[in-house]
């Protein structure tokens, strides 16, 4: 699979709303409940600072996606946050790192200088593992600070990397 990322575009809204909401719904790596809809996708994805769109070259086939927005503001705003999405089907076929290694470019390039996750789930061991290679840093643990969909908790890892 030979995977490009590019700067999210309107045309893309329905396929990105789609990957987006298969995460919301599993209830295990995003804080979010609700889903988007057409309307609101295309006003969250558009609202971001970046949000990258991987798709497939062969198939066009949009296969993951990520949004890069500030985590804070004012003496804060230096550091950004993102949120990583893949096709269930489609995970560990190395898009996540594609998708990581794209945002903190396009991080750097938009004048961040920390990426910082604010909840990675301990049970996502696939992301902490990728983290852990990309030279991520834990912050420590906040037991229980995720509430999955099943109503049980879970530790969440806060990591950051300067840019």
């Amino acid at each position: 699979m030979d995977i490009i990322v590019k700067k999210f575009e309107p045309s893309l809204n329905a396929a990105a709303v789609e990957i987006w909401n298969e995460v919301v719904e599993e209830g295990m790596a995003f804080p979010q409940t609700e889903t988007l809809d057409f309307p609101s996708g295309l006003a969250f994805f558009s609202g971001q600072s970046f949000t990258g769109v991987a798709v497939d070259q062969e198939s066009g086939q949009v296969v993951g996606l990520y949004i890069l927005h500030p985590n804070n503001v004012g003496r804060c705003g230096h550091i950004c946050n993102a949120s990583y999405a893949v096709k269930s089907g489609l995970r560990g076929h190395h898009i996540g790192e594609t998708l990581v290694r794209h945002c903190m470019e396009t991080a750097r390039d938009l004048g961040f200088r920390v990426l910082q996750f604010n909840a990675v789930v301990r049970t996502n061991t696939p992301a902490l593992a990728l983290y852990r290679r990309l030279g991520f840093v834990q912050l420590g643990v906040i037991p229980g600070g995720f509430r999955r969909k099943d109503g049980r908790y879970e530790d969440i890892i806060p990591h950051y990397h300067v840019l």
